[in-house]
């Protein structure tokens, strides 16, 4: 229900001033609800391992590894190449695989079975190779 600034100093015999001050404070509270619900900075996001990430580029390469390849599920279609993109590019596709936001039946699988680190280490290696 919505009051105006009137109607809620009438009902509650608040002043204007005291109406104001109310909506100042709960603007700030949700203001600071949404900063302490944004991702984590930069800084907290893990460091991508090129070494780490050759134990686990197995689930990549039967795909991703194989130039020119064609995958035919759920359709046939040429599965990108991914040595040499953009590291940053790689982790925000992988979450979106992993959140739902994007999706393919076979990489929502493996991205959801991906950790912040495996994410990190993983589009360390593939921007690595040329």
């Amino acid at each position: 229900m919505k009051f105006s600034n009137t109607t809620l100093s009438l009902s509650k015999g608040l002043s204007h001033q005291a109406v104001t001050l109310a909506r100042q404070i709960a603007t700030a509270a949700v203001a600071a609800t949404c900063l302490l619900a944004l991702p984590a900075s930069a800084a907290d996001e893990p460091k991508g391992n090129v070494e780490a990430a050759k134990s686990k580029v197995s689930m990549c390469i039967g795909c991703h590894g194989i130039v020119g390849y064609k995958a035919s599920f759920p359709e046939v279609y040429s599965v990108p190449k991914i040595a040499g993109q953009n590291d940053k590019y790689l982790q925000v596709a992988l979450r979106a695989y992993a959140s739902g936001e994007r999706t393919h039946p076979t990489m929502d699988a493996i991205a959801k079975s991906l950790s912040a680190q495996d994410i990190a280490d993983l589009a360390a290696y593939y921007s690595s190779l040329k």
